[in-house]
């Protein structure tokens, strides 16, 4: 009992420490509606309801969303905007400045207040406290507007005192790690978050990350004010959650993306580290250290790692996911008793993926594989028994708990999330033909295509160099499930978007990769051409890592900031694939930011903008004094071309390109400026 309650001690403490951050949130951070004034009805408010007035902080000019989300009828003016809901969410969108505008709502109690400012598109998010005032425009005083501090430290607070909690818990196991594993994990973890801090959000704005950074906010700020109704959950309901309590947990501290977007690169940085230890496991150390340092410097994951999304997350849960059924029989255990709890723990990182991305539910088989595989011969019946009895359900409890949308009607709302999914997906140029029906091997092809060509050959050499020996080759069959399972989508229709929806293949290859250059490190040391050479600032194993590391430096290099639009040298890299047609170039949105950002610089007030050759067009976030369409071409002023290499845009006569985007001998955007008709009786015009 002693040992129990000394164990209990560090998540009591977590516990007070949770207990101690909400009561502190409640007591010193109001709820937005209290941050407004009272104020009387007047013929034309909705019966029953209460009136608030105030001022909006608008952070910057341009389109709008904002409404409400209402039980009732409610009526909400913003400056001399109306919005009529009668009940539900209900929105309008209107074209105003940058600024403070009066606010006046008249809506029944459990009304919430949700918008959208330029520069952002989906589900709406809560209007934040901070961007309310309970007096007039002239009077209004605002407080790091659009960010909600007090939540994120809430949240944050619990966070950090069950992350610590898990620490003490474990010290004796992180103690018994060998220095060498440690050290090396330290090392690639500090080098894969410091290449995606570098020059974070260079890239622009990509597809949906808007959606889930408010979707996020959402989230998080129901968590930490107790609110688990129905109502409070349907934002960006088609996907699961994990992905946006990360983004609101970056989020919350300001109106932008790159606390998100920061955490997004930390998630990813620890799926490398993760590689070290795996690799270590079925290997080597070298074999770790190397396939970390492949994994963190390979030019997608750099990419994918740098924006608000579910890839950097479903990497981490994939190499946990591995990590995990690799130490199921550690230390030669072969009773229920001593595998249960690791099996368990295989459970909750399944559910946690679950909530993820739906789609990663194919590390299941994987995780099962891996566990059957490396079973002790005499309970591998028993090992399947005992996995089938805890891994799912425990994946299905941790499901549910994390997503109180769940807690009512399960079922019913995964139907409802499962159907939101299947929308047809936009044509994109695969293989020279515009298609949103792709062939199966489409995964293949961009697998092939996306990865380094020095990648490519050191997976190829640890594949041969693990086969050649036989205490290797069950790692080496451990290695090809893990790659080969996200490919389970290509019997899905979902086949689109690169490699978005194989990830996972990635840390695979790059373990394989880890475990070529090993095994030349290994054979130079032994008495390869270079085994008479030494240096005492490098050892001779190290070299293959050094020079793997250099060459994707270089690559990395190459290709910045745009990694999402990387392809290897085989392919004749993005210029020669955007030429081509064969894959996307210019799909996220990457490179249509510094392309707007150009036309806002050198834009005369009041000139106008075509935008109908840019998709995603809701990342067209020109000034506010530019947001008036243009539907011809020919009147515009400025046009923006998207994904110039594949999709046509009517460039009338006379127009001049001042500016592209360009990503590695790529277009990924182009500027346009129109000359203005001449004017009647110019020299050379007939009047």
């Amino acid at each position: 009992m002693n040992a129990i309650a000394r164990a209990a001690v560090p998540w009591a403490l977590a516990l007070a420490v949770a207990v101690v951050a909400l009561l502190t949130r409640a007591s010193c951070s109001p709820l937005p509606m209290a941050q407004l004034a009272a104020a009387p009805s007047i013929p034309g408010d909705p019966a029953g309801t209460r009136v608030l007035v105030g001022s909006l902080h608008l952070p910057r000019g341009g389109p709008y969303v904002i409404g409400v989300q209402t039980p009732g009828p409610a009526v909400l003016e913003v400056g001399p905007h109306r919005v009529v809901a009668p009940r539900g969410v209900v929105t309008g969108r209107f074209l105003l400045d940058a600024g403070v505008a009066p606010i006046r709502l008249a809506a029944p109690p459990g009304a919430r207040l949700i918008w959208h400012p330029p520069g952002r598109r989906g589900d709406p998010e809560y209007v934040p406290a901070s961007s309310l005032s309970p007096h007039p425009p002239a009077r209004a005083r605002f407080a790091h507007p659009g960010a909600a501090r007090a939540d994120a430290a809430a949240a944050w607070a619990i966070v950090l005192a069950l992350f610590a909690a898990t620490l003490y818990t474990l010290r004796t196991r992180i103690a018994a790690i060998p220095g060498s594993v440690l050290l090396g994990t330290g090392a690639v973890f500090a080098l894969a978050l410091a290449v995606r801090l570098a020059d974070l959000g260079g890239g622009g704005q990509t597809w949906d990350e808007d959606t889930y950074w408010s979707a996020g906010r959402n989230y998080v700020q129901n968590l930490v004010r107790g609110d688990v109704s129905d109502g409070a959950w349907v934002w960006n309901y088609e996907h699961p959650p994990v992905s946006k309590y990360l983004a609101g947990l970056g989020g919350l501290w300001h109106d932008g993306f790159a606390g998100a977007r920061a955490l997004s690169a930390l998630v990813m940085a620890l799926a490398c580290a993760m590689l070290v230890a795996v690799g270590t496991r079925l290997d080597r150390v070298a074999t770790g250290i190397a396939a970390g340092v492949c994994a963190a410097l390979m030019p997608h994951l750099v990419g994918h790692g740098q924006i608000v999304g579910h890839e950097a997350p479903t990497a981490l849960v994939w190499a946990l996911a591995l990590w995990a059924s690799l130490r199921v029989w550690d230390g030669g255990a072969t009773t229920l008793r001593a595998v249960a709890p690791r099996l368990a723990v295989c459970g909750v990182i399944l559910g946690v993926a679950l909530m993820v991305r739906y789609v990663n539910a194919l590390m299941a088989p994987a995780i099962g594989a891996t566990i059957l595989v490396r079973a002790p011969a005499g309970v591998r019946l028993r090992a399947v028994a005992w996995g089938l009895a805890i891994i799912p359900v425990v994946a299905v409890l941790v499901s549910i708990a994390l997503w109180p949308r769940l807690w009512t009607s399960p079922l019913v709302h995964l139907e409802s999330s499962w159907a939101k999914l299947e929308g047809v997906h936009s044509s994109e140029p695969f293989m020279g033909v515009l298609t949103n029906h792709p062939p199966r091997w489409y995964f293949l092809a961009y697998l092939g295509a996306t990865a380094p060509l020095g990648v490519l050959v050191a997976a190829l050499g640890g594949g041969v160099a693990w086969a050649r020996v036989r205490e290797r080759r069950v790692a080496l069959l451990i290695a090809l499930l893990w790659l080969l399972a996200p490919l389970g989508v290509m019997l899905s229709p979902v086949r689109q978007d690169g490699i978005r929806y194989v990830i996972p293949c990635l840390l695979a290859m790059a373990l394989l990769a880890g475990a070529g250059v090993a095994a030349l490190g290994a054979r130079l040391a032994r008495g390869g051409p270079s085994a008479g050479l030494r240096t005492a600032r490098i050892p001779v194993v190290a070299w293959p890592i050094v020079a793997l590391a250099l060459y994707l430096a270089i690559t990395c290099a190459r290709i910045h900031p745009y990694y999402l639009d990387y392809y290897g040298e085989h392919t004749g890299g993005t210029a020669a694939v955007a030429r081509a047609r064969r894959f996307e170039v210019a799909w996220w949105g990457e490179g249509l930011e510094d392309a707007i950002g150009y036309v806002n610089r050198h834009a005369a007030p009041g000139d106008r903008v075509h935008r109908s050759c840019v998709e995603p067009a809701h990342l067209t976030w020109f000034r506010g004094d530019l947001w008036e369409p243009v539907p011809e071409a020919r009147a515009a002023r400025w046009i923006v071309h998207y994904q110039p290499s594949w999709r046509p845009c009517p460039i009338p006569a006379g127009a001049t390109r001042v500016f592209t985007s360009w990503a590695q001998g790529a277009p990924l955007a182009h500027v346009y400026r129109v000359a203005p008709p001449a004017a009647p009786g110019a020299a050379g015009v007939s009047p």
